[in-house]
């Protein structure tokens, strides 16, 4: 035979799935886009298109929605391991799950006090906004033995309006840039964790509070470090994550700058004391860095596209 059959996966991707728990009048919402790739003994389908091993990716849609029925979502990270376990344990020809999911959140819209006066302002319980500071990422991948839980968020839009300067680096014939003393330092923020947790045996994080004090972490390092690189601010930002979060190992972080650039007022007679910019979104800087607890290996891919 010429030619020979290399990896391969198949599933159901972007399996939008909306769960609303009902805790009487008030009401809590899991909104999850959710992607199954399962692999294993395909060889067949692919030389000859017998479907004998194959679990239709429908089945695998259907799985995702009944699942959040039986088993609720308690967090991104739990749900995606329900149905890992459930796919590599109930299938014999699939041996390895991998399970993405993006996570929306919504905030709860408080009533107005005129409004009160029909249903009561502590009344409104069930009316949301969606949240648009980030979207929160997973991945669960499973080999029947085996976790690898890689979690982050992406599109968590940032800025520190001073506490930042960029000086002192190599000038050819082609610099233009000027010294900055004091800059904003804003970026857009892509970032992912891994998790030490690989065995059942072992105590299973509580995902929701990991994310939460994760977040927090990464936020406060960038807020209280004086920056004087975007390269030194990443790595403040990963260390201090390290540093107080002993469920993970690893952090990779894609920093875009987004540059915002002093205006020229003197033509008209105006001075510009570090008050008004041009934000430009391209073309931009990228820093990207991995901060590591120190005798880890590296495990998530340098290109977080490729997660």
């Amino acid at each position: 035979m010429p030619t020979i059959l290399g990896q391969n996966q198949y599933g159901k991707a972007e399996n939008r799935v909306v769960k609303i728990t009902r805790d009487g009048a008030t009401h809590h919402i899991k909104d999850l886009n959710v992607s199954v790739a399962l692999s294993g003994d395909m060889d067949e389908v692919h030389y000859s298109g017998s479907n004998a091993n194959v679990l239709p990716t429908d089945t695998t849609k259907n799985t995702v929605f009944a699942f959040a029925k039986e088993h609720g979502i308690e967090s991104a990270e739990q749900f995606g391991i329900h149905l890992a376990r459930h796919f590599v344990t109930s299938q014999e020809p699939i041996q390895t799950a991998r399970i993405r999911i993006e996570e929306y959140s919504w905030e709860r819209i408080a009533a107005s006090d005129a409004n009160s006066q029909f249903i009561g302002a502590d009344e409104v319980k069930h009316s949301f906004v969606r949240k648009g500071q980030e979207t929160r990422l997973t991945q669960i991948t499973y080999d029947g033995s085996s976790w690898e839980v890689v979690s982050g968020l992406k599109d968590l839009t940032v800025m520190n309006s001073t506490n930042s300067e960029f000086w002192g680096y190599v000038k050819d014939k082609y610099t233009t840039l000027q010294e900055a003393y004091d800059r904003i330092l804003a970026t857009s923020v892509s970032a992912r964790w891994r998790f030490n947790w690989t065995d059942d045996e072992q105590r299973m994080p509580n995902w929701e509070k990991s994310y939460e004090q994760t977040r927090k972490h990464m936020l406060q390092a960038f807020a209280e470090t004086y920056s004087l690189s975007l390269q030194q601010t990443l790595y403040q930002m990963g260390s201090r994550i390290i540093n107080n979060r002993s469920e993970i190992d690893e952090v990779r972080f894609s920093l875009p700058n987004k540059h915002h650039f002093l205006v020229d007022l003197e033509p008209f007679g105006l001075k510009n004391d570090n008050e008004v910019y041009f934000a430009a979104d391209r073309p931009y800087g990228l820093i990207e860095a991995t901060i590591l607890r120190d005798g880890c290996e590296p495990k998530i891919p340098v290109d977080l596209t490729n997660l």
